[in-house]
């Protein structure tokens, strides 16, 4: 957890959201998360600070710095901002502070670059006021300007980890990692965001989604930043922990369809090969392919096995919310139902396994041909090993449902 300390406005206590503990009420708070922002902080401050005096809008302005040398603080504070101190580093630690320590209704985030025109946000009040719980901002559709983005953020990074997140989650933002949104303070927190780095901004978008909440997007602009040093952005780093966090929040692409895939292409390949060796083109597919197809029913079979520990877990843990179909699918498929089904396949492979030993036995036990005998016992060994996989599998789910229960 953050540490925060006001070093600004600072009072005794922790005021409840909407107002301050003076009693004036806030609309609007906006956070932006800082550090060594000194170049730029005091324009979006003031820029700020503009937009809410120019449309009335009763707000207050809170710096989440992160550990800031280069005087941040002091900018911040000697413009009227709340400068909240966030220990834990990182870019969602910062943001999850600021939320937290936030008074208003509605919070709008930003960073505090100067990339972002903190003079237009009413088109995000706006949205927050007919009801939306989260309006995300769209540099696609508001603009790009020359210099603003790097060509492998725009024509690759962005949209890649975009349509990634919209097929996984069916979320409706197009533009997953615009650092301008705004949306209702307690909804957010409400999702109990964790992650602590630059894919707090991919949790947020994914999470909402998952919970149901009512999102939408309006046009932003994205100007070249105005700071002189590079920006904490680290591409490939911070990409690869975008997707990685993607990939970890949906088990469904992660692990189940992969591993059905694995098993109905093994499945098919399998049966065109247990009756005899087949041809295609020059190539003569025999019994050494027939235990490469159970080998890939084996590591599919694994996979979807992942996906549903994985959707347990995660909801055990709070970290999702509860999926209807998984719980009718409980429903029917008990841990009974599982023994059931790992015995019959045991008494399958054992069967298998029988035949293959009495064939053997009447050939003295002696040398036999690997093409006629190893397509009794490639399927046999491969039920075998679903059995158990199916038992132990099954009391394990057990195991994790007991908390659910």
């Amino acid at each position: 957890m953050s540490t925060q300390t006001e070093t600004s406005l600072s009072t005794m206590g922790s005021p409840a959201a909407g107002s301050d503990n003076t009693g004036k009420s806030f609309e609007v708070s906006i956070v932006m998360p800082c550090l060594n922002e000194a170049e730029t902080l005091a324009t979006c401050i003031k820029k700020a600070q503009g937009s809410l005096d120019g449309h009335q809008i009763p707000g207050e302005i809170i710096i989440a710095d992160n550990g800031s040398t280069d005087g941040s603080q002091a900018i911040g504070a000697s413009l009227g901002a709340r400068v909240i101190d966030i220990e834990v580093k990182g870019y969602g630690s910062a943001l999850l502070g600021g939320i937290t320590a936030a008074r208003g209704r509605y919070v709008i985030m930003g960073d505090a670059d100067d990339s972002y025109d903190f003079t237009d946000l009413m088109p995000f009040i706006e949205k927050l006021r007919e009801g939306y719980q989260l309006v995300m901002g769209n540099r696609f559709k508001g603009g790009i300007r020359p210099g603003a983005m790097p060509p492998l953020h725009r024509y690759l990074g962005n949209p890649v980890l975009t349509f990634i997140g919209r097929l996984f989650f069916g979320s409706p933002s197009g533009d997953f990692h615009c650092g301008l949104r705004g949306f209702i303070r307690d909804a957010i927190l409400g999702l109990d965001l964790q992650t602590t780095g630059m894919e707090f901004a991919s949790e947020m978008v994914v999470k909402a989604t998952l919970n149901g909440l009512r999102i939408t997007e309006v046009p932003t602009t994205l100007s070249p930043d105005g700071r002189s040093r590079p920006p904490h952005l680290r591409s490939w780093r911070d990409g690869w922990r975008h997707l990685r966090f993607l990939l970890m929040y949906s088990p469904r692409w992660l692990f189940l369809y992969p591993g059905i895939l694995l098993m109905v292409v093994g499945s098919i390949l399998g049966f065109c090969l247990l009756p005899r060796s087949r041809q295609v083109g020059g190539v003569v597919l025999d019994v050494q392919t027939l235990l490469y197809a159970a080998m890939a029913i084996v590591i599919g079979f694994q996979a979807v096995l992942f996906a549903v520990f994985t959707k347990v877990f995660v909801i055990s843990e709070g970290l999702m919310p509860e999926d209807p179909h998984l719980n009718r699918l409980f429903r029917h498929i008990t841990l009974e139902t599982g023994l059931i089904i790992g015995v019959l396949l045991l008494l399958a492979g054992l069967t298998g396994s029988i035949y293959a030993v009495t064939d053997w036995g009447l050939h003295a036990f002696g040398p036999l041909d690997p093409s006629r005998t190893l397509r009794w016992v490639i399927p046999s060994v491969t039920a075998l090993v679903l059995g158990c996989q199916v038992m132990l599998s099954s009391f394990f789910l057990s195991v994790l449902g007991l908390k659910r229960r």
